[in-house]
């Protein structure tokens, strides 16, 4: 009801101001009650007066799906340059404005032209984790595994499989992907202080029988 009172009020406060301010001729005050008694109408039928009023939730703004730092480790282990590159790097754009969708059916593009790119498939992975909000979905998965039997011995299809599993508490397939990975990096290297520190994370949280998100 309070927004029907809202209503009438600014109503009636309008017509006021019209005969007061406006000093509108008597010939015309019909008409503006006429307009003003139509407005409500409007509100009445367009409208949701005796609806409670709440407070909303502001949206995310385009970006906020997408992983820059994701990105960036993906573009320092995959393919930076050549064809799957220039896919990779139009696909990150579109991520950038939130158009989850159109970053991974550009990608679908690159892989029509290069079905075998494992790069493609990779960045198709991430594509739809973050289409999905994080979740590993059957499409992601599929993704994932193309780009592993396509590159079984690179770090990146191993990496980010790895990691997003973790992330989706697939805790003991993540650290099969990552120990191996970790055992054949650089000692020293930052990739592999990251490994070691996510798996023992990992380990941790299997003795506890809990999740884990690396």
């Amino acid at each position: 009801m309070t927004g029907w009172f809202i209503a009438f009020g600014l109503a009636a406060a309008g017509f006021i101001a019209l005969l007061l301010i406006g000093r509108i001729p008597r010939s015309a005050r019909e008409i503006s009650a006429a307009a003003l008694l139509l407005g409500l109408a409007g509100y009445a039928w367009q409208g949701n007066p005796g609806l409670a009023g709440a407070p909303r939730a502001s949206r995310e703004s385009a970006g906020d799906k997408f992983d820059e730092k994701l990105a960036e480790q993906r573009r320092g282990m995959a393919e930076r340059y050549g064809p799957a590159g220039q896919w990779l790097m139009l696909s990150d754009g579109l991520g950038r404005q939130g158009k989850t969708r159109e970053a991974a059916n550009i990608l679908l593009s690159g892989l029509r032209a290069t079905p075998d790119d494992p790069n493609l498939w990779l960045g198709l992975g991430n594509a739809l984790v973050a289409h999905a909000d994080g979740v590993v979905s059957p499409g992601a998965d599929f993704a994932y595994r193309r780009a592993l039997t396509l590159d079984p011995e690179g770090p990146a299809p191993r990496y980010f499989y790895g990691l997003a599993l973790a992330r989706n508490g697939q805790l003991q397939p993540a650290r099969d992907l990552w120990a191996p990975l970790a055992a054949s990096a650089p000692p020293g290297s930052k990739v592999r202080a990251e490994l070691e520190a996510n798996i023992a994370r990992i380990d941790s949280m299997l003795d506890a029988g809990g999740p884990a998100a690396p």
